[in-house]
């Protein structure tokens, strides 16, 4: 699966649509000053436990990882949104969708990973829905994907409850081993 900044177009999201809202989320687009979060929750071995490649060790990793990040929100208008509760600065996690294709279809790529402190509260799926509904209606002609490890049980009841469903045909080893489908649709 390769990342793509070639789909869609910078202006698909406006200032109205780049924050988003749930009954008692806020999502908005990462700033250079959510480093520490980034590190913090990257660093932390139970929040990386089910994909270790996606570990941190030290700032400048996490630096260059929001670099990348804030490079796709700037070459596609969308990304990973930093997840707080409202009134609230404390940083729960990310959740997104970044460009992808997958078997030579575009896609979006939804991701979610929070701190351990989140965990078990519904956070996950709440802002994991949010992101989905808001790729149907800016996004419609994309499908959005997870991909999820077989042992993280959690991870896959975030995916369906976010509107996405297995999709078996897909699976496939990723970078940590095997990885389980989930998609909103998919093309035959």
């Amino acid at each position: 699966m390769a990342e793509t900044g070639r789909l869609p177009p910078a202006d698909a999201v406006t200032d109205d649509n780049a924050r988003l809202r749930t009954n008692r989320l806020t999502l908005r687009p990462p700033t250079a000053g959510d480093v520490q979060a980034v590190y913090e929750i990257h660093h932390d071995p139970s929040a990386c436990a089910h994909n270790p490649s996606d570990a941190l060790t030290t700032p400048d990793e996490a630096a260059r990882l929001l670099d990348r990040w804030l490079g796709h929100w700037h070459a596609s208008g969308f990304g990973y949104w930093v997840v707080r509760r409202h009134d609230d600065p404390t940083v729960l996690g990310f959740c997104g969708i970044k460009s992808v294709h997958l078997d030579d279809h575009p896609a979006l790529n939804l991701f979610y990973r929070f701190a351990p402190a989140a965990w078990g509260q519904g956070i996950a799926s709440e802002a994991a829905h949010a992101v989905v509904a808001w790729a149907r209606e800016h996004l419609p002609d994309l499908p959005v994907i997870a991909r999820v490890r077989p042992a993280n049980t959690a991870s896959q009841h975030v995916a369906t409850k976010a509107g996405l469903t297995r999709t078996e045909h897909l699976d496939r080893n990723g970078e940590d081993g095997p990885d389980l489908f989930f998609t909103t649709t998919w093309p035959h």
